[in-house]
């Protein structure tokens, strides 16, 4: 089974910074610690392994470039069949100009089209917003194409030219004496940076580098359903390729604000009302509240405190549409702190009534007392 893209393992950006990845491992690795997931040891180990050799080739920059580079390829030794490592040669790169030149191996893929940066935007959303989605507008920093100049870098009426120090290449090459033999390698070139080309004359708006950094604003469609720590893809909204390569992705980090009123798991909502002990010992119709307004609950005679009853479909949407939630009501009686002496005298009668003594006798509690204990726990 092919390996994950190591950056999607830790769910960060491709230009993502030194924090950024150790602190998306952090989280992972406490999330899928083997002894933290009892019940699942075997699943949570293996995220667990994936989290970790995927934080141990980013977290090391020598190792992220040559991933960046060449994949997974790049950083696994066992990948050309002779089990070198990337210190008998320098690293995969110079195992590709080695034997091929530059011309069809690590140059050919420096030269050629490559897909723009990803961008990250961290979405803070509502209960609500989160519950049944939402279009929005998102102002987003990136880098674009200079119009000016049309990203070549150079200024009105000139163009770049070719680099006369690698000819237009990127690289140059060198021979080098090794225990296999003499053996042509190829540096990226120091004049024009790999480029192959370079601007004497530059954009006034760019100052060369044919790319600005502008505001743009994306409309974003967020679908009913989302939860907390989720991420959304979209497609294109990421910065421009070079050399002709597609642009990056945009990736929305869904954070989602708690309610005062309700909590989610899963689809399901829960929230706790509270009842009077004559509603709780005569029952009662009761407004509770839903996620789209107010509904009617009937509470039968002799609810206990603790109890919890079902509105079905007054849950969250599922996020793929596979139909809805329930919401979740739990009650809780209320025991009155402050009685007046009439009510103190019907409780007291009633008290009579059930057979109980309204005062303590013989260190026994008295009837307030297990009142409160019945209906509080």
């Amino acid at each position: 089974m092919s390996k994950r893209d190591y950056y999607e393992v830790l769910g960060v950006a491709k230009n993502a910074t030194e924090n950024e990845i150790k602190k998306a491992y952090r989280k992972l690795a406490r999330q899928y610690h083997p002894d933290t997931n009892p019940d699942n040891k075997a699943e949570a180990e293996a995220k667990f392994k994936e989290a970790a050799e995927a934080y141990e080739v980013l977290s090391d920059q020598e190792k992220r470039a040559k991933y960046d580079q060449f994949g997974h390829a790049g950083v696994d030794p066992n990948s050309f069949g002779g089990g070198f490592t990337g210190a008998d040669f320098g690293g995969f790169g110079d195992i590709f100009d080695m034997f091929f030149g530059g011309s069809s191996g690590g140059g050919g893929r420096r030269k050629g089209p490559q897909k723009g940066n990803d961008l990250r935007y961290d979405l803070e959303l509502s209960f609500e917003e989160a519950a049944f989605g939402l279009e929005k507008d998102l102002e987003i920093m990136r880098t674009e194409n200079c119009d000016t100049c049309g990203g070549s870098g150079a200024a009105e009426g000139y163009q770049p030219k070719t680099c006369p120090t690698c000819g237009g290449a990127g690289q140059v090459q060198f021979a080098q004496n090794t225990p296999f033999g003499r053996i042509v390698q190829s540096r990226t070139c120091n004049a024009c940076h790999g480029e192959g080309r370079i601007v004497e004359n530059p954009c006034r708006t760019c100052h060369g580098r044919g790319k600005v950094r502008k505001s743009r604003t994306i409309h974003v469609k967020i679908p009913a359903g989302i939860d907390n720590d989720s991420r959304m893809r979209v497609s294109g909204q990421g910065e421009p390729g070079t050399r002709g390569g597609p642009p990056g992705d945009l990736y929305l980090f869904i954070r989602v604000r708690s309610h005062k009123i309700f909590t989610r798991r899963g689809n399901d909502v829960y929230c706790e009302v509270k009842l009077s002990f004559p509603q709780a010992a005569l029952g009662d119709e009761i407004e509770v509240p839903t996620l789209e307004g107010k509904a009617e609950l009937k509470v039968p005679a002799g609810t206990q405190t603790g109890t919890t009853f079902r509105l079905r479909n007054q849950g969250i949407p599922d996020v793929h549409g596979y139909g809805r939630g329930d919401q979740h009501v739990r009650v809780v009686v209320k025991v009155p702190t402050k009685l007046s002496d009439r009510q103190k005298e019907l409780l007291r009668e009633f008290a009579d009534l059930s057979g109980e003594k309204p005062v303590e006798v013989s260190g026994e509690k008295g009837f307030f007392e297990k009142v409160k204990d019945a209906f509080i726990g």
